[in-house]
């Protein structure tokens, strides 16, 4: 089985959402159908289907979640000691050389990937393009406008 990577803060999220739907929200989704069964002819009864299907997709959640973490290579980067190679957890820091444009992002798992919080999917263009180099690098990120060139300020393992 492939392992997939994933960050020590990618993981504890994981391991709460499940905790939270095992232990809080099936238990409510069973209450919900046994009180709509209370109210009669199932055949009819909207509370009942829609806790069912409630109940479906939370089941769901959680075999997508088990499977996730049964698969995760969790990687701490901040046990590996920084030499300024751009790694799978590192924050890189990098500078637009044509617009003097200042961005950092977070290398993480697929799964963790969020734009809005900066943290960009391992398997992202910028990231496949960062991954390896160094400190000082000059790098070409393939966008769909075209080329882009970044140079690498800063690598930080946090």
């Amino acid at each position: 089985m492939t392992q997939v990577p994933m960050t020590v803060v990618g993981a504890q999220q994981l391991r709460e959402e499940l905790e939270h739907l095992k232990h809080t929200k099936r238990p409510a989704i069973s209450q919900a159908i046994a009180e709509a069964r209370e109210l009669g002819d199932l055949k009819e009864n909207a509370e009942y289907h829609a806790a069912r299907e409630e109940q479906g997709l939370c089941e769901a959640r959680i075999r997508d979640i088990e499977s996730k973490l049964s698969t995760a290579q969790v990687i701490d980067v901040t046990k590996i000691p920084n030499n300024g190679r751009v790694i799978f957890g590192a924050t890189v820091t990098i500078l637009n050389v044509d617009t003097d444009e200042e961005m950092s992002y977070r290398i993480v798992g697929d799964d963790e990937a969020d734009l809005k919080q900066r943290m960009i999917s391992v398997n992202s263009p910028i990231a496949r393009s960062l991954v390896g180099k160094e400190l000082d690098d000059v790098v070409v990120v393939k966008a769909p406008g075209g080329d882009v060139e970044y140079e690498i300020i800063e690598v930080e393992y946090k």
